[in-house]
């Protein structure tokens, strides 16, 4: 599977250019601020139907236009081609196209063309918030298991009606129970569903993390991931609802799946116990965690679907050092990945890099 072409209207600083892709390895070169993540998150863009950097839509359009498209074809694991087409008007809803046949879910699109992002703020995953980790985690998920992202966007709908309820019973200052008992039933049996699910799913990732750690740490320390849920509890859903007055008077859902958080874990060796890698693992120890669980996640995406997915790589010969930067390009060389996008603004250091590596390499020459 791999993107053939890529046409782009309106989509962030890109006016109307058109591409064609090499199937294995696309090097986009230029200046900073020529538009290779754009070109990048064009597309995560058309493989995911949303951007991996902007949390509207609208943000998308390049300025003083009026819209976006984004164009491409896509040759499938069978060798039959397929057109996907995405667009967006300002102040209407985005289309999202297969030969130019619209899709009745965009849901049905997640997982089809998968793909994977490496960014120089991948860190972020570490040392922010337990949103960034679950957006990871969920992303990762809602390309393997369309059940879950059915779950999980039902999920989130009935959360946000029920905040919304919470906030009118706030202001009534008067709390209808059966009411809630409406909207609390699915939402702890929906909350169930995606617990269980992520349980399972890291107990299935962890292995392979370890493993893909071990080669870029050449076994230096050993790592754990830690799901984190007070959906866990067996009492959960009895203290959910005994805390419906807190939930009212806070007009938010302070309890279920929403709540929870992945913590990573590293163990410096020797028998000293592990420690949170946020708190003391090194900015080397950290980089080295997050490019494990991409090619983790590159891993898992192409034993569940058949397919290798698209590797975005973007800036990263100028985030990660020479010997990580050598583990990564032993792989290219060894043909574990499928079609790359790696940008860089110095061409004459990633021509270098790549001299020795056996595959079809096009340079692409951004903003010239």
């Amino acid at each position: 599977m791999h993107l053939e072409k890529l046409s782009l209207t309106n989509f962030k600083n890109y006016e109307d250019v058109r591409y064609t892709f090499s199937r294995q390895v696309n090097v986009l070169v230029g200046p900073n601020g020529s538009g290779k993540t754009n070109l990048l998150d064009a597309v995560y863009f058309l493989s995911l139907s949303k951007s991996a950097f902007q949390s509207q839509d609208a943000l998308s359009i390049l300025h003083d236009t009026d819209y976006f498209i984004i164009d491409g074809i896509f040759e499938e694991h069978d060798d039959r081609t397929v057109q996907i087409t995405i667009s967006l008007q300002r102040g209407q809803r985005k289309v999202l196209m297969a030969d130019k046949k619209p899709y009745e879910r965009v849901s049905e699109h997640i997982g089809r063309f998968p793909v994977v992002l490496v960014a120089p703020n991948d860190t972020d995953l570490v040392r922010e918030h337990s949103e960034d980790r679950r957006h990871f985690f969920d992303g990762v998920l809602s390309q393997l298991d369309p059940e879950y992202l059915r779950n999980y966007l039902m999920y989130q709908q009935i959360l946000k009606q029920r905040n919304s309820l919470l906030k009118l019973f706030a202001e009534r200052n008067q709390v209808d129970n059966d009411l809630l008992d409406t909207y609390d039933e699915p939402l702890l049996e929906l909350g169930q569903k995606i617990h269980d699910r992520r349980r399972q799913f890291i107990d299935e990732f962890l292995p392979g993390f370890r493993s893909h750690y071990a080669y870029l740490s050449d076994d230096r320390e050993e790592v754990t991931i830690l799901y984190e849920s007070e959906v866990s509890n067996p009492g959960f859903a009895d203290e959910f609802r005994h805390f419906r007055r807190r939930d009212t008077v806070l007009q938010r859902t302070t309890m279920g799946i929403h709540k929870d958080d992945y913590s990573f874990i590293i163990g410096s060796g020797g028998g000293q116990p592990p420690v949170p890698l946020k708190k003391f693992g090194s900015q080397g120890q950290q980089k080295t965690f997050v490019i494990a669980l991409k090619l983790a996640q590159f891993a898992q995406l192409q034993a569940e679907k058949g397919v290798k997915p698209i590797l975005l790589l973007d800036d990263i010969f100028d985030k990660l050092d020479d010997r990580r930067i050598g583990k990564l390009i032993q792989q290219m060389d060894e043909g574990v990945f499928g079609q790359l996008f790696i940008t860089d603004a110095r061409p004459e250091r990633t021509r270098q890099l790549l001299a020795n590596v056996k595959a079809d390499i096009q340079f692409l020459e951004i903003g010239s």
